[in-house]
């Protein structure tokens, strides 16, 4: 494609940041053009929180996984001291990965040469390098991401001077207070995919409300009809996500053949939080589907333009794990769930195919997409700033 990087093409997506009602979706260019990913990368990625993974998945010192976002490998890692800290994985000496999967380990040794270093990055090893000219393994280490704990969820962010997020989901943070998210069972038990289209189908995929009596007609997800969804009208302008309900047709509504949650609901919610669903979304990688009884999160992981990695896992009320039966019923509701993701996942791989057409519109939203709206408003402040950072001074 030609190069869109220009005054008008942003100008034209001050279009879908206005009322619901007004409002239409973003340039296809925007999901398919590979030097706008490439914007991106700067625009979001390096500038923003990622979610990498949970918490419970550092517990012990020592205790490690892996994660990918805009192709930079990161570790996350809890050291001997009990500080949780965020590295690149890419050894400093022949850009070998230091690290793959998730474990224990008392260091990280890089499979090639056999460079160490210790849990908190710092160069502790480096064999036959004695007659290297101004070598000092003192100086060396692997570059540091700040980290950041949101209700057990842990992201990363490339940028040292990025204002912290918590403060910024503030709102988010009050409407999911009584899930206990910190103190939710979970595990590490995850399923992984990589898609062949570009992050922000998926994103929209997880927000939209809109196609959820329609593309999954049927019983298992008539429980919470379209027109049931509400949205809040006070967000405030700067927040890092946002959130919707939908009100669902009976009380404690799931997932499953009985329609009905089959593990312990969470505890604290109130009459009202029990009867409806809630979605909650901290672009640019963290969705949250949540029910009385479980919630799903998928952490979306950027590659390429194209190419996008999904990792799903779930959250029980505290204490779920112990109650008889929880393995069973558990899967019964993952089994059900994965035929709708199987919906989503057919429309997704058609999406990018329509997006590249010559004949791809700027559609415009229904009241029930108010969720692509905000998504909208996220983006484009975002593209704003960075084009404005960047663009070429005027003539």
């Amino acid at each position: 494609m030609t190069d869109l990087l220009n005054d008008r093409f942003f100008a034209s997506m001050e279009s879908s940041i206005g009322p619901v009602d007004d409002a239409e979706m973003l340039p296809p260019a925007c999901y398919v053009d590979p030097s706008f990913f490439e914007f991106e990368k700067d625009a979001i990625f390096a500038r923003e929180w990622l979610c990498v993974g949970r918490q419970e998945w550092v517990e012990t010192p020592g205790d490690y996984f892996t994660a990918m976002h805009m192709g930079e490998p990161v570790v996350v890692a809890k050291g001997r001291d009990g500080v949780v800290r965020a590295m690149s994985s890419v050894c400093q000496h022949r850009a070998m990965l230091v690290a793959e999967g998730h474990g224990n380990t008392r260091a990280f040794l890089c499979p090639y040469h056999h460079w160490a270093y210790a849990l908190d990055g710092q160069l502790i090893g480096a064999p036959a390098m004695e007659r290297a000219c101004n070598f000092d393994k003192g100086k060396i280490r692997l570059p540091q991401f700040r980290v950041e704990n949101w209700l057990g969820f842990l992201f990363v962010n490339f940028d040292p001077d990025a204002a912290p997020l918590a403060p910024r989901l503030a709102k988010v943070t009050e409407i999911l207070e009584r899930y206990d998210l910190a103190n939710a069972d979970t595990s590490m038990e995850l399923e992984e995919t990589t898609f062949p289209w570009n992050w922000k189908v998926m994103f929209e995929n997880n927000n939209d409300g809109y196609h959820a009596n329609r593309l999954h007609a049927g019983p298992l997800h008539d429980i919470a009809p379209s027109e049931l969804c509400v949205f809040p009208q006070d967000l405030p302008e700067d927040t890092a996500g946002y959130y919707r309900f939908n009100g669902t047709t009976h009380r404690d509504a799931s997932f499953n053949p009985s329609l009905k949650a089959l593990l312990p609901i969470f505890p604290k919610l109130t009459d009202e939080d029990r009867h409806r669903l809630t979605f909650a979304n901290v672009p640019p990688s963290l969705s949250l589907i949540i029910r009385p009884d479980l919630i799903a999160f998928i952490i979306l992981q950027a590659n390429s333009h194209d190419t996008i990695t999904a990792r799903r896992g779930w959250l029980a009320a505290p204490g779920a794990k112990t109650e008889p039966l929880f393995r069973e019923r558990l899967k019964v509701n993952l089994d059900s769930s994965t035929e709708i993701a199987a919906q989503d996942v057919h429309v997704d791989s058609l999406i990018p195919i329509g997006l590249r057409s010559r004949y791809a519109a700027r559609g415009r939203y229904s009241w029930q997409e108010q969720a692509q709206r905000e998504f909208n408003a996220w983006l484009v402040r975002r593209y704003r700033a960075e084009w404005q950072h960047r663009k070429p001074p005027a003539d």
